[in-house]
C-alpha cells in the first residue's frame, strides 16, 4: 500500500466528502484543508472560526502523541484580508515560539458562505 495511511478522527467529526482527515507517510502528517464547518463557530467573526480550527488541529496532535509545536507547514485560506489582525493574533497565540513556514491565500469563497478559514497543515510525527 505505498506506506501511506489515511486517517479519520472521531473526535473531529464524520468526514462529509470524498477525502480522509489526514494521511501520515512515514513520519509525516498531511492534514486535510480544516474549518469550523459544523461547529458553533460556523458563520462567526474570522478569529472564532480559526480558534475552532486550532482546537481541531489540538486533538489531532493529540491523537498523534505530539503538540502543535511540530507544525512543519501550515496554508491558510481565507475569503477576506480585512480582518487579517484577528488573524494573526489566533495563529502567534497557538504557535508559541514555534513558527511552521505558513503560505496565507485570499480565496473568494469556501464551499460555505458561512466559513471565512480553512487551514491545511503538515505535521511531523
Amino acid at each position: 500500500m505505498n506506506g501511506l495511511i489515511r486517517k479519520n478522527y472521531p473526535e473531529l467529526g464524520q468526514v462529509k466528502g470524498p477525502y480522509v482527515h489526514a494521511v501520515k507517510h512515514s513520519e509525516t502528517l498531511y492534514i486535510s484543508g480544516l474549518t469550523a464547518f459544523g461547529t458553533a463557530s460556523q458563520g462567526k467573526c474570522i478569529a472564532d472560526q480559526t480558534e475552532e480550527i486550532f482546537t481541531q488541529l489540538h486533538r489531532i496532535a493529540l491523537a498523534e502523541k505530539t503538540s502543535l509545536s511540530s507544525l512543519i507547514k501550515v496554508t491558510v485560506f481565507v475569503t477576506s484580508l480585512e480582518d487579517i489582525e484577528q488573524l494573526r493574533i489566533v495563529l502567534f497565540r497557538n504557535f508559541g515560539e514555534h513558527l511552521p513556514a505558513s503560505s496565507l491565500v485570499q480565496v473568494t469563497q469556501l464551499f460555505s458562505t458561512d466559513l471565512n478559514v480553512e487551514i491545511e497543515a503538515i505535521l511531523a510525527l
